[in-house]
């Protein structure tokens, strides 16, 4: 099973699997660990990647790139249609009214749907959507081994990711086996690409001016701007003196140039780089902090390459940049990370993750005395998550509950909206009084917000003699009063129960709301599980999400078969360079010279066709259109191959002829003198037939044509030389019988000189040594061990 973490960025992607040895960030097919973040659509197929940024100047039209901020907007969003004019490619409106995929923790509730909808379409099961800020805390504190104990003060680190596209700050808490997210700060409209933009509306001006160019009006040519512009700004990152920007041939056939510095580009930029404090400031004031509690700050990003953001950085917090980790793959090995320790296929060190709600958000309702609309702030701004609440209410029938983030200035676009919540099947007690509806409210692993579960409380009466029974379970969530802080009334005037007082207050509270001779009737309660309809802002329905993983499949199957078209295609045209240039070289003297010239001909005429009616052709035409070829070719091919390989098996057969002439002539040696003479004579005879089949096709291939069809195959040497083996190799490698030493015999006579036994009966120190040599043998002989 595959665990793999994504890095989907706004220029580049990476992507980092889990194996046995740790986390490995994996190349694509051009050997590059950095995958460009474009898609380009041709006529019969797309190219994704390395291949699809080749395109990017010769197909800018239909070349996408930049799509990161369009996830889960509406066609009609005002950053959409501002977006439209800078694009060099047109944008369609979806039928669900959508554009446009780790995520930036600023992503909304809609864009985190989206991008979950966006890996459904691309077959991919995600476990969890992880911020990047959070992805780059765990790759960061799950290999420190010096983290503070868990009941000590814990470690503050501050993460900053310069990317592409956006500017992400997050205060991070670490303890030994966990961390714990404190704050995050954004800007989404602070990253490379903006001072990429600066960098182009500045060329594009002096272009204009000195050399009357209207650059924006040629796609192709504001492609190519951009990408040089991408070029100088990472050459002024090491280096202050002037830099050129040339490009040849830019506009109507016109070579332009120019040059800036350091010095210059930060003059032009000193807007955007007045911003990199303000998200830096905003977090340690969402964390209480001071800059002296920071015990380390670590950059991450493409972007934070910019010795002019490392400066700025640096001097807010007045200590040293931390770089331990790798500024572009932090991210999908962060993610990684967290999918091994998700899946039961790998065991990695217990590590708890606790993350934050970006921002607050809240549920507005119609009120149960019809006051008009109530609302209640249900998480609040850097609330951990995944978190869960339980609301109570009181109804008599069905009701809707609108989720929104109360600040809509602090979102990326101003749309505030999540979605509602229709809650059904929800009917009065029987005695015609509100019925108690509990509903369960949560921010899950992905960010995402939801109502998860309804439940009715229906209350029973209970028959003379019958005990009452409880059958609601009690919640375990946090319980809270939605709409007001009531401290004397058991209902609040929205109808939602307060349930924040403690049992002691509820119980006197009862005792005296109630006449001291009044009993309480015996009931029972039973839970009943109400259905949830969800009309989420942004998210595909099931019909068109259904309908885009049809056509993803379908889209999947053609990119295949235009491959395998156009490598059939290739097939072709790489076997008629190859063969066109090899019969005028190593082929030339076996080939005769009026074969040659029909081949060539046909090569040519192929090469022709190709380029022509073969342009587009079906799969199967150049299969058959290569076979063709390979009918005339191949002899020739083969006969070449021959002629090199034929001379190595005949010295091979040579080889084992000799040395087998050899143990021959030494039969009657002190080495050979135990072989039978009738097997030696037998195998005197098959060494003289191969010697003279040999010789004898040796001879006749001296005298064939290189052009003809060889005398003897390498094939056939290679036969004759394995039966000459199999026939020879059992005699001559007979081991030579064991001879066994003459036993000593025992004599009849009584002891020498009284010494009776003495050689029989060892001494008890000959036989302690003996017994310590054989265990010393056997010592010697155990296999060797890695001790764990």
């Amino acid at each position: 099973m595959s665990v793999v973490g994504f890095d989907l960025g706004f220029q580049s992607c990476y992507v980092a699997v889990a194996r046995a040895g740790g986390i490995e960030t994996v190349a694509n097919e051009y050997s590059d660990r950095c995958t460009p973040s474009v898609v380009s659509f041709g006529p019969r197929n797309r190219s994704v990647g390395a291949a699809a940024k080749s395109q990017v100047v010769t197909n800018c039209q239909n070349t996408v790139q930049g799509f990161k901020r369009f996830h889960s907007r509406a066609f009609s969003d005002p950053y959409v249609q501002s977006a439209k004019s800078n694009l060099v490619y047109d944008l369609a409106k979806m039928p669900s009214g959508a554009t446009g995929i780790k995520v930036p923790s600023y992503f909304t509730d809609t864009d985190r749907r989206s991008v979950m909808d966006a890996a459904q379409i691309a077959g991919l099961n995600c476990l969890r959507l992880m911020n990047e800020t959070t992805a780059v805390t765990l790759a960061y504190g799950i290999y420190k081994q010096d983290l503070p104990a868990p009941e000590e003060k814990p470690r503050i680190v501050v993460f900053v990711d310069v990317g592409h596209s956006g500017y992400q700050v997050s205060v991070c808490a670490f303890n030994k086996g966990k961390l714990k997210i404190l704050a995050t700060a954004f800007d989404s409209e602070l990253g490379g690409k903006a001072f990429d933009d600066i960098l182009v509306n500045h060329f594009c001006e002096e272009f204009g001016k000195k050399y009357k160019l209207d650059v924006k009006s040629k796609p192709r040519a504001l492609v190519r701007l951009q990408q040089e512009c991408e070029k100088l700004k990472k050459l002024m990152s090491a280096n202050s003196s002037d830099l050129p920007l040339n490009i040849e041939c830019f506009m109507n056939d016109i070579d332009v140039s120019g040059k800036l510095n350091r010095g210059q580009f930060e003059e032009m930029c000193a807007g955007l780089l007045a911003k990199v404090e303000g998200p830096l400031r905003s977090v340690m004031e969402q964390a209480k902090l001071k800059k002296e509690d920071v015990y380390a700050l670590e950059i991450v990003g493409g972007a934070s390459r910019i010795p002019s953001i490392k400066e700025r950085i640096s001097k807010f917090f007045s200590k040293e940049l931390s770089t331990t980790l790798n500024a572009d793959e932090a991210v999908a090995r962060g993610c990684a990370l967290q999918c091994a320790i998700l899946s039961p296929a790998f065991k990695v060190r217990e590590f708890s993750i606790t993350d934050v709600v970006p921002y607050s958000i809240s549920l507005k309702w119609n009120s149960a005395a019809e006051e008009g609309l109530s609302d209640c702030e249900v998480f609040q701004k850097n609330h951990a998550a995944p978190f869960s609440k339980v609301l109570t209410f009181f109804r008599k029938e069905p009701f809707t509950l609108e989720g929104y983030y109360n600040n809509p200035k602090e979102l990326p676009y101003p749309n505030s909206t999540i979605g509602q919540f229709l809650i059904h099947n929800v009917v009065p007690q029987a005695s015609g009084e509100s019925s108690k509806v509990k509903v369960k409210v949560r921010v899950n692993v992905h960010g995402m917000f939801s109502v998860s579960s309804a439940s009715l409380i229906e209350v029973m009466k209970v028959a003379e003699g019958e005990e009452p029974i409880e059958t609601d379970q009690p919640v375990k969530e946090e319980e809270v009063c939605t709409s007001c802080i009531c401290t004397e009334c058991k209902v609040c005037g929205c109808g939602v129960r307060v349930s924040e007082r403690t049992t002691e207050d509820a119980k006197q509270a009862k005792k005296n709301d109630q006449p001291p001779q009044a009993k309480k009737p015996k009931v029972k309660t039973k839970t009943v599980e109400l259905p949830i309809e969800n009309h989420l802002h942004g998210q595909l329905s099931d019909d068109i999400l259904n309908m885009s993983v049809e056509n993803e499949g379908k889209m999947i199957m053609q990119d295949k078969l235009e491959k395998e078209r156009n490598d059939a295609k290739n097939n072709v045209e790489e076997y008629v360079y190859d063969m066109r240039d090899k019969l005028h070289g190593v082929l030339e003297k076996f080939v005769n010279e009026a074969d040659r010239d029909t081949f060539a001909l046909r090569l040519e005429d192929t090469e022709n066709w190709l380029y022509e009616d073969g342009e587009d052709q079906q799969k199967q035409v150049y299969i058959d259109r290569l076979a063709e070829l390979k009918k005339m070719g191949q002899p020739i091919y083969e006969r070449y191959m021959e002629a090199e390989e034929r001379p190595k098996a005949f010295q091979e057969l040579g080889r084992l002829i000799q040395m087998y002439m050899k143990i021959i002539e030494a039969y009657k040696d002190e080495l050979y003198d135990h072989l039978d003479e009738l097997e030696v004579t037998r195998v005197e005879k098959e060494v003289k037939d191969a010697m003279i089949w040999m010789n004898g096709k040796m001879n006749q291939q001296n005298n064939q044509d290189l052009t003809l069809e060889p005398v003897v195959k390498v094939g056939e040497i290679q036969a004759k030389i394995k039966e000459l083996y199999s026939a020879c190799n059992p005699v001559v490698s007979k081991p030579k019988p064991r001879v066994e030493p003459p036993k000593e015999e025992k004599t009849e006579n009584g002891p020498v000189n009284g010494q009776e036994g003495t050689e029989s009966q060892p001494s008890d120190s000959d036989k302690a040594t003996s017994a310590g040599m054989e265990q010393g043998t056997a010592e010697n002989k155990l296999p060797e061990m890695d001790m764990d």
